[in-house]
């Protein structure tokens, strides 16, 4: 019963100005599971799942390197886990659990977000025996084999890997999976689209499951969109610049690697080379509301108020939170119309 207290003042408390569906996240909260097993040190190894088929429980792989025998619970009842089926490059397992009374979530695809559109992040940070929930938006999307890696400000804590990210209609779009470290961080989930390859894996049985992931690899060898990360986070500027220009050479489409180029040579007062980085990255995706932000601001300090109009009604039609943001920046009253 206090379970279902505080499930229930969680999810009224979602704002309704957003695109939330309160009924569907509700069973998408009740599809979220407890991962757990001793380290050798007797220690707790622990993690959060979806389930989303019967008795079958999708999770990250790096939660089982330290215990031999992991159980899945949810409230006070707990479940062994037969079997499982790993991707370890890509950190996705699949658990086979047995009597498992949980209904499966509706999946959805990564493929189908848009920068901003409201995300929610379930799962038990902190290894909080109730899953928690947290609101965001998705930041960028970087396209990863079948699916899109997400980005979002949908924040997560040890213990919630595994995690599920969800839309505003709570169809799981991404797996919890990765940060980067320091008090300002990034939040990354790997799409649910992985778990249709993930179904083909060899079944095993024999715990820990150990084996390097993606996100792991040496820094040189990660996809650029990390690469980018932690010079951005730090204000390492001409790193910055250094890891867009390679990004653009090996991408030269990719509308995010003109962004980050336009972010480094903008904190390098370098404002045209700039402008004209952001101007590429919106030619190529319109919908990059980072780039157009940042128009708008160099507009606005050029004194064009045609611009600064027309990339607040841009904002506008994309994430209305985002356009008020804009609208402050520039130092508009109401909006900058």
């Amino acid at each position: 019963m206090r379970h279902l207290l505080i499930l229930l003042l969680t999810f009224s408390a979602l704002p309704t100005a957003h695109a939330y569906d309160k009924v569907k996240l509700l069973q998408s909260f009740f599809g979220t599971v407890m991962i757990r097993g001793y380290k050798p040190d007797g220690g707790m190894a622990y993690g959060s799942g979806v389930v989303v088929a019967e008795n079958k429980v999708l999770t990250n792989c790096h939660i089982f390197r330290q215990t031999k025998q992991p159980w899945v619970s949810q409230g006070e009842d707990s479940y062994t886990v037969n079997s499982v089926q790993a991707d370890r490059w890509h950190d996705l397992c699949l658990m086979t659990t047995a009597g498992l009374p949980v209904k499966p979530v509706e999946l959805g695809r990564s493929a189908d977000m848009k920068k901003g559109q409201q995300v929610v992040a379930i799962g038990h940070s902190s290894g909080v025996p109730n899953a928690l929930t947290s609101l965001g938006s998705v930041k960028s999307l970087f396209k990863q084999q079948e699916g899109f890696i997400v980005r979002s400000t949908a924040r997560f804590a040890l213990g919630a890997s595994g995690s599920g990210l969800y839309d505003g209609d709570g169809r799981l779009i991404g797996i919890n999976t990765f940060k980067t470290t320091g008090r300002i961080a990034y939040f990354y989930a790997v799409p649910v689209e992985w778990l249709e390859s993930l179904q083909k894996q060899p079944v095993e049985t024999v715990f820990p499951i150990v084996g390097q992931a993606f996100w792991e690899d040496d820094e040189a060898n990660k996809p650029f969109f990390m690469q980018v990360a932690v010079p951005e986070i730090n204000g390492d500027w001409a790193k910055l610049e250094q890891v867009a220009r390679a990004w653009i050479k090996a991408e030269p489409s990719n509308s995010d690697a003109w962004y980050e180029l336009g972010n480094a040579l903008e904190n390098m007062s370098k404002l045209d080379e700039a402008e004209t980085a952001y101007r590429k990255s919106i030619a190529l995706e319109p919908l990059n509301t980072d780039s157009l932000f940042r128009i708008g601001v160099i507009a606005s300090n050029k004194g064009d108020k045609n611009e600064v109009k027309a990339v607040n009604v841009a904002l506008l039609k994309i994430d209305e939170d985002l356009a008020a943001e804009f609208s402050k920046t520039v130092g508009c009253k109401g909006s900058c119309e």
